[in-house]
């Protein structure tokens, strides 16, 4: 039985007032290609809408904090920390965001909508210059705690 319908086949939020309070991380990956003159225009700074790579680091941020506002059966949390890292690979520019609580439910969903929203915001900020950038491969890397413990995923 899939835990978010209840009898009736329609969906729900799952109960998790009977699990216990554990620290729990999540690492979620992504990216995006890019032309070469737009790696060059992110890394010097010379976009017409400025710092693409601050503006998408905070967009990261929220929306890890947001998730439940868009994801209709995540749970509201307690966030205990966000980091975003961003780095140039060829083509690609990455996105990795790793988010932490200390709660009753994991942070997968956090850490997967962060790195969508930061990436996003990478091609929002660079569609301009840009309209052949493609969004590729946001997955899972790792996640902590819970009753499931751990897993990790190896890089593509």
């Amino acid at each position: 039985m899939f835990t978010h319908l209840d009898e009736n086949n329609r969906g729900q939020m799952v109960d998790v007032s009977a699990k216990g309070i554990t620290k729990r991380v999540a690492i979620a990956t992504g990216k995006i290609h890019l032309k070469k003159e737009t790696i060059d225009a992110i890394k010097q700074i010379k976009t017409k809408k400025g710092d693409v790579l601050a503006i998408a680091q905070v967009a990261a941020i929220e929306g890890a904090k947001r998730t439940p506002s868009i994801i209709p059966m995540a749970h509201p949390i307690l966030l205990t920390s966000i980091h975003v890292n961003f780095y140039f690979e060829g083509e690609y520019l990455h996105c990795e965001c790793e988010v932490s609580c200390e709660g009753k439910t994991g942070v997968e969903m956090e850490a997967l909508t962060a790195c969508s929203a930061g990436l996003l915001t990478v091609y929002d900020m660079c569609k301009s210059m840009d309209r052949s950038m493609t969004i590729e491969e946001i997955y899972l890397l790792k996640k902590t705690g819970g009753k499931s413990g751990e897993y990790i995923r190896e890089r593509k």
